[in-house]
């Protein structure tokens, strides 16, 4: 009988040695850009029902904005400009909101760039480096998502992500078509938790009178 409790004792302690084993082995098989995903609130965005925003393009004395209502799940999306409100779901695109929704996808990339690197394909991105900011000048972490050549809005693009320990966004260089020289350059602050969504408001340039501001911003979970 001893003899038999004797196997059991072993048999479950073998049992837990493998499955912490296998937390382990699961753990270190997370990206570097889940880990920037999530630190951002991607852990939450299943619970996401609706995302309003105004997206806002302050540039010296000139003001530009246009406001959105997303429902992930099902698509539907509903643009409203000073000019017109246009409604569309992004399951069926044709030539009558090809040009709503390339709006749509821009505008949402600087809402939510950091889960971009989870949802695109067709994208690669690099092992993260030790770099000198643009921005700050501070030493920060540095990945480089590239788009491929084909489909898509902005095929071949690519965009350095400058992030902290905490993993989140601190600074980013848009390069269209993956050229050497920046075509952008702007900090991501004034981060806020929207019902665990993290989210920065405010991208400014150096040395220029320029902010893309997102306001209005709600997040609504599913009940």
């Amino acid at each position: 009988m001893k003899q038999y409790a004797y196997i059991i004792f072993i048999a479950i302690f073998i049992f837990s040695c493998n499955k912490e084993k296998k937390t382990v082995s699961e753990q270190k098989q997370i990206t570097i850009a889940e880990k920037i995903a999530n630190a951002h609130g991607y852990e939450n965005w299943d619970k996401v029902y609706q995302i309003n925003f105004t997206f806002n393009v302050d540039r010296d004395t000139t003001h530009f904005e246009r406001s959105w209502q997303w429902k992930p799940k099902t698509n539907t999306v509903i643009m409203i400009s000073k000019q017109d409100t246009i409604s569309y779901n992004r399951s069926h695109i044709d030539s009558t909101n090809l040009k709503t929704d390339q709006t749509f996808i821009n505008d949402k990339y600087w809402l939510f760039a950091p889960f971009n690197l989870v949802w695109d394909k067709g994208t690669t991105i690099s092992e993260p480096i030790k770099e000198e900011a643009p921005i700050s000048k501070k030493e920060l972490y540095k990945i480089t998502l590239t788009y491929n050549n084909e489909g898509g809005y902005t095929p071949g693009d690519a965009y350095d992500f400058y992030y902290g320990d905490d993993f989140l966004i601190k600074e980013w260089v848009y390069r269209k078509g993956n050229a050497e020289e920046p075509s952008l350059i702007t900090s991501w602050e004034n981060y806020q938790d929207f019902n665990g969504i993290k989210i920065a408001l405010e991208h400014k340039k150096l040395e220029e009178n320029w902010n893309l501001n997102f306001t209005n911003v709600k997040v609504t979970l599913e009940e």
